[in-house]
């Protein structure tokens, strides 16, 4: 059974373990919206930086939130920038919000879009890299791939999906009960009309909430898959076989729509970076496990696509 909550909630190590940090860091406000984390490799010379998007949710800069800890993106950008990659990794802007207590409640999914439209925007007038590179996690595939259309030298996409976030539902769903699988699907359809609906199963509120419709409209105008198509730089698609809500297939669906993108399938990697030998109990748990290190296999992959 794959939890679906997770990847459609909207409010809702490292590679040198042992080595001291080759890097400096800087805390950067882009815009009133978005403040992160800007690693620096110690050496003089110009580097490539890395923007980290950060997957659905409330999630910062580390890829937490809430009451889930795990450092995810955290690791992943110390683990880049101790072999040579700057990074920039950033809260979302809801978090921001959430911490004044000022939530919008009109926000929407092109938002984002636009928050990290402006980091690379910043960091390209900024002109301090030689190349800039997108990285976006789960949601935030197809928030980066969106962002990097006109602006970044490559996009790599981790545990993002390839199908519309409405068809993900419905399978998700359907995989757990195909009967509430039929009542999603009818919902989705109305949504993706633009149709708002309160003529929703009780036990999918948490998706189909009518305070957050207008952000699931706006975020189902997208397919993945059709966007990657269009994106004329290199890609590279990374998921994990352990991870219980972005499957292998969705990684194949995003290869298979651009011929130039490369796949990388790491065995074992769940949706948050760890690599999980036992079973989905651990697996789950692993979320709110900030001593685990991330998959080596992941910084070798990413590095190695970059220094290509």
């Amino acid at each position: 059974m794959r939890p679906f909550i997770v990847i459609v909630t909207f409010l809702v190590s490292t590679y040198g373990v042992c080595q001291e940090n080759s890097y400096t860091a800087e805390e950067i406000s882009v815009s009133k919206f978005i403040d992160g984390t800007l690693l620096k490799p110690s050496e003089d010379q110009k580097s490539i930086l890395a923007i980290i998007i950060a997957g659905s949710g409330p999630t910062d800069r580390d890829g937490n939130q809430n009451f889930l800890k795990n450092d995810a993106l955290k690791k992943l950008a110390e683990s880049l920038s101790n072999m040579g990659i700057a990074t920039f990794r950033y809260d979302k802007r809801i978090v921001k919000q959430i911490r004044k207590g000022k939530v919008d409640p009109n926000i929407m999914f092109d938002d984002f879009v636009n928050d990290a439209e402006d980091v690379i925007s910043y960091f390209k007038a900024n002109d301090s890299f030689k190349k800039i590179y997108v990285i976006g996690h789960s949601q935030g595939s197809l928030v980066g791939m969106l962002a990097a259309k006109k602006q970044a030298d490559g996009f790599i996409s981790i545990a993002g999906a390839g199908q519309n976030i409405g068809d993900v539902i419905v399978e998700q769903v359907a995989t757990m009960d195909p009967k509430l699988g039929k009542e999603a699907q009818g919902v989705v359809d109305r949504l993706k009309k633009g149709e708002r609906t309160t003529d929703y199963p009780q036990a999918l509120a948490s998706v189909f909430n009518i305070d957050i419709q207008a952000f699931m409209m706006n975020w189902m105008q997208y397919d993945p898959a059709e966007v990657l198509k269009d994106l004329n730089m290199p890609i590279l698609i990374v998921n994990g076989t352990k991870d219980l809500q972005v499957t292998e297939q969705e990684a194949q669906l995003l290869k298979a729509s651009n011929d130039n993108a490369e796949l990388m399938i790491i065995e074992n990697m769940n949706h948050v970076l760890f690599e999980i030998k036992g079973d989905d109990l651990e697996n789950s748990k692993s979320y709110n496990e900030a001593f685990r290190p991330i998959a080596t296999e992941l910084t070798e992959s990413i590095i190695g696509f970059i220094d290509s």
